[in-house]
This record gives C-alpha cells, structure tokens and sequence, in this order.
C-alpha cells in the first residue's frame, strides 16, 4: 500500500519535532521531504562553512534558492579556482547574503573588489587576519573602487578588522567611510598607536600614520557615535588615557565592550569608562591583570544596566565588591575564573540580600581553589531554578557534597564542568552519602593526602538503596546537555554506569578516569544517544572491544578523542570508518598502535573528516588538517 501524498506544509510541520541533525537525514529520503525540510522556519541565521574546492562550486549554485544566509569560506588564495568561487558567490547569492567570513585566506584586493560590489544586502564582514589585503597599504586607494565597495557596504553593522598586522590610518579610513551605519566594530590584536600628548591632553598621530592612531579611532567613533554600539578592543595596548578619551566621546552610547587582554588599564580608567558608559549590558575586562576589586565596585555602582561580566585572570580582585555587584538586577552571566583569592562568600551575602538582585543563569568560577563547601551549598540554593551554566572545574577542594548540592538545588543546569574535582566519587554522582571510615590510630604512619584517599567502593547492597532512595542523584539534572568529569580520579563504572543517563547530552569529557572500562563507554552510549562530542584521553581500559560496541549507537557523532588509549587499535578505525560517517575531529595521539596508515585509509571514507591527530601514534609525530 502506497504512502499518502501529504502537502509540503504538513511534512515541514512534522519535521518540525526532529532534532536539526535528524532532519538533514530526512531531507534525503525524497525531494517532498527536501522541500518541506527548506522550509523559512528552519533556515534562519543559517550560515555555510566549506574550504575551497571543484566541489563548492554546485554547493553556492544550490545555495541560490534560499532566501537569506551566511557564508564562512576558508584557505582562498590568489588561484584560479579562488576566483570562481567568488564569482559564483556574487553571481548566485548576492544581495541575498547576510555575512561573509573568510578565515585563513590569502585573498587579493582584486578578488575582493570583484565581490563587494554584489553584496549589497550584506550585514557582517569577517575580514579578521587578512592581512595580504592591507600590507600594501594600498587597499581602496582608487576612488571609482570606494563608490562601488560604499554602495555594497552602506547596510553594513558589523565589521571584524582584528589581528590585522598592517592595518594603517588610510586604509582604516577609506574602509570605514564606506560603512557610515556601523553598530560593531573589532580590532582586537591589531596594532593601534595609543599615544597621548600629556602637556594638551589630546591624542596625537595623522593621518598618514602606517598604524591605526587613536586620533583617528577617536574620528571614526564621534561620527557614527550614533548607531555604534559594540566595540572590541581585545588585546590591543591601549593606555588609561586613552580610554577615557573613548569613553567620553560625546553621543557614544556603547551597549558592548570588550577590552580582554589590555594588561595597562588601571582602575581609575574603568571608574572613569563606567560612568561615562553607564549604559553597558556586556563588559569583557578578563586578563587585565592590574585591575582590583575597585573596578568591580565601580561597577557595581554604576552600570545598573549590565547583563555580563567577565573578569577572569584578574588576579588581583578579590572577594570585595562582590556582595554589591550581585545587587544588579540585570546581571546574567559573571566569569570569575582564575581569579586566585576569590572565596565566594560575598557572592552569598549579596545572593542573601532582598530583591532586587542577580539571576545568574551562567557562573564561572573555574580554577577558583578557595571555594568550599559550605559556600556551594549556600550557592546552588540561592541561584535554583534560575542557573543553566556552572564551571566549577579545578576547584580543588569540593566534594561529594558539592555535587549532592548541584543536583537538589539547580535542576535547569545544562552546563556542568567538575573537571579537576579530585574529591568527587561514586557517592557523589549517586547522591548517597559514604559510611563513615572506621578511625584507627595510626602512631607511626604520616597522614595521606586527601587526593591519594580512595573512598570506601560502592556495593550492589548500596545500588539497591541508590534505586530506592528518593534523594536526587545527578539523574536529576535531565536537561544536561554538557558534562565534564575530567581526571575526577576516583570514579568508577559503578556511578557512570547508573547516572550518565541524559538523552539530551551533546558534550562529554571522561578524560584521565583510569578506574572506568568498556562497560561505561557502552552505558554512556547507550543513554546518551545525542553526543556530539566524546573525550576519553587517557582512559587505559577503554578497548576496541568497547569502541565495537558503543560507536554503532552514536549516529551523532562528529568529535572523538582517544589520546593515550593503550588499548585502542587499528581495529578502532575501521569501526570509526563504518559508523561515523560525520565525523569531524579524531584525536588519537600516543596509541602505540595505532598506525599512521590506517589513519590515511580512514580519511579516504569520511567524507566530513577536517582534522586528525596522531602525534606519535605508532611512534611517529603527525598531525593531519584537511
């Protein structure tokens, strides 16, 4: 009996309840489910990455019939073959292109000019580490080619001129004059001449400089003061007085700022930035290491407006201003990782205090060695339902009872990082408590380290209490959908075999576990049938045997990373070859063997595979980027 034909809207409708990764399958089942698959509600924001090849040329043809998308195009050169895909991507996308990326291109002005003038509906320019475009300093100097590149770029908002070594004052102004409605601009890691004339207190340079100056910066910022509204200045060396001349540039209203990496930014400069821009909702002051808790209460004094904060590798800021800043009532998202005397105990007073106040939904507090405890249980019941990401990893010093925390009090979580967590065990994953350890004297034996102490191992009587308790175990955090357990040392099958059970699970690190086998790999993909990614460095026992039998079931999988598996062998990659058909990433680095031609072999049938390690695989160091 045949099929009823069912009309293109009810197909899309029912594609609708696939998860993304099932419906590309679908769409190759017949053209009726092509088409409902192309349906507008799934091709929003959509954009395209491919290198250059005979191959993406019918892949830009096909690409005509959809109304808006993205392209990131890697490795173009000066070729020939260069040339047509630019020229297809003008003649057949054209104003109908969003965004356009070209990472790790050597493209000519001559090619690039040959495109521009087509995409007028063009939004978003990645021109980030192009730097064969600029090093002549040539680049627009004709004015018949300005006209063509402002018509195309008059609807531009955002533009990534970072990591560009030769980027000078002309270029610089003869391609911002063609984008006057810019809403973002990037110029992180680029070389921007910061000087300040002290005795006129005003920026020095001209415009002939073979640098970006800050005259210049300054010139741009106060024309289009009006529509921009994000800027990233990451790594750049810019000076106190130098952003404090940005900050006060009349009609600026930035909404985002990154200034990640400016190592000689004081605390005066950011008082002065965050009252002049008090209307900042994202701020990125990470690894500016002379920064104190200063600038975290001028902060919290002025930008009442803040969604995100990242302070992380601002070794010098401490537990002081955090109570004040947990006063903000739009604040989201706070990075404090690597922040060395950060202990978190005002994050619970300022948590503690009536509303208003945060509703965190993401926490990092990565390499943080000074949270206990007590300061995670009081944590994890304050921000509840509320937090969806919480990277706790190399906080050393947590415990099972961290973990029994995290699963009672923050059942929305979808990120969890417990990399580093030396003390978590089987208990803490089953939410059961361990039977206190009999207390013997010990006259003439030093005290263990507390990381060399295994706990007492959990028996099948303990197991039936596990299945009858009520208690929340890490089961309870069913929306999971990324999992590091990293090098937590003392976890056996016994707890991943019980608790890994999230059907929306995508990332998983089980790295340095050297008590699991086979029978959690098979567990895990059993449970967790959506991995995307799957780590396993250094797990010893993990064996062919285990890969045969797990891989099968993970339809999904496109990054796998096996580094040190002594027990992994050529056998693995011909199973690899049979069932991971989108495999993008395989790391088998230091698998005695593990030959390097079979790792040739394996590239010739998957089709997706971009990047393979195999560092002294076989003995031999190798590295292979396709």
């Amino acid at each position: 009996m045949e099929s009823p034909h069912l009309p293109i809207e009810i197909i899309s409708y029912i594609l609708s309840y696939l998860h993304v990764t099932d419906r590309k399958e679908a769409s190759l089942v017949c053209r009726s489910w092509y088409e409902a698959s192309q349906d507008h509600q799934f091709q929003k924001n959509a954009t395209f990455k491919f290198h250059v090849s005979t191959s993406s040329l019918d892949f830009i043809r096909a690409l005509a019939r959809r109304p808006r998308c993205g392209l990131v195009i890697s490795h173009l050169d000066g070729s020939s073959l260069s040339r047509q895909v630019l020229l297809e991507v003008g003649l057949h996308l054209g104003p109908h292109l969003d965004s356009l990326a070209l990472p790790g291109s050597s493209i000519t002005e001559s090619s690039l000019l040959g495109l521009l003038p087509h995409l007028t509906g063009l939004r978003k320019l990645d021109l980030h580490g192009l730097d064969s475009l600029f090093m002549s300093g040539a680049f627009l100097s004709r004015q018949e080619h300005r006209r063509q590149v402002e018509n195309a770029l008059r609807n531009l908002e955002e533009l990534d001129l970072s990591d560009l070594r030769y980027l000078s004052d002309l270029s610089f102004n003869r391609l911002t004059s063609c984008t006057p409605r810019l809403r973002g601009l990037a110029l992180a890691g680029c070389h921007i001449a910061f000087e300040f004339d002290p005795y006129r207190g005003s920026p020095v340079g001209s415009g002939s400089s073979a640098l970006v100056s800050l005259r210049n910066l300054l010139s741009l910022l106060q024309k289009q003061a009006c529509t921009l509204h994000s800027l990233d200045l990451s790594r750049t060396s810019i000076t106190p007085e130098s952003l404090r001349s940005i900050a006060q540039v009349p009609g600026l209203r930035l909404e985002d700022l990154s200034l990640r990496g400016c190592k000689e930014l004081t605390d005066y400069s950011i008082e002065i930035l965050c009252k002049h821009q008090n209307g900042l909702k994202t701020l990125d002051l990470g690894a500016c290491t002379e920064l104190t808790s200063r600038t975290v209460l001028a902060v919290s004094s002025e930008l009442k407006e803040l969604q995100s904060l990242t302070l992380s590798q601002d070794w010098k800021i401490t537990d002081k201003g955090l109570t004040e800043l947990m006063a903000l009532p739009c604040l989201r998202t706070l990075d404090l990782s690597e922040c060395l005397h950060v202990s978190g105990t005002d994050l619970v007073k300022g948590l503690s205090c009536p509303q208003p106040r945060a509703q965190l939904q993401a926490l990092s507090l990565r390499n943080c060695s000074y949270i206990r405890d007590t300061v995670m249980f009081s944590l994890t019941q304050l921000l509840g339902s509320n937090l969806r990401k919480l990277d706790l990893t190399s906080c050393v010093y947590l415990t099972d009872l961290s973990v029994h925390a995290i699963a009672n009090y923050l059942p929305a979580l979808q990120v969890l990082r417990l990399g580093w967590c030396k003390e978590i065990s089987d208990w803490g994953l089953l939410g059961m408590v361990e039977p206190t350890k009999n207390c013997e004297p010990r006259d003439k034996e030093p005290p263990s380290l507390p990381f060399h102490e295994k706990p007492r191992p959990v028996t099948d009587e303990d197991l039936g209490a596990f299945r009858d308790q009520e208690g929340a175990s890490l089961l309870a955090l069913r929306g999971l959908q990324e999992l590091d357990l990293s090098a937590c040392s003392k976890l056996t099958d016994t707890s991943i075999t019980q608790v890994l059970r999230f059907p929306d699970l995508q990332r998983l690190s089980l790295s340095m576990l050297p008590e699991i086998s086979d029978d959690s790999l098979v567990s895990v993909a059993l449970h967790c049938r959506n991995l995307t990614s799957l780590a396993l460095n250094l797990c010893p026992q993990i064996s062919d045997q285990g890969m045969a039998r797990a891989l099968p079931l993970l339809h999904r999988l496109q990054h796998l990373f096996l580094a040190c598996c002594d027990a992994v062998t050529n056998e693995t990659l011909s199973i690899i070859a049979l069932h991971c058909d989108r495999l993008r990433t395989l790391d088998v680095s230091m698998c005695k063997d593990i030959s390097v031609h079979q790792v040739d072999l394996l590239q010739s049938r998957l089709p997706f595979l971009e990047k393979v390690q195999c560092r002294f695989a076989n003995g031999t160091d190798f590295t292979m980027v396709l």
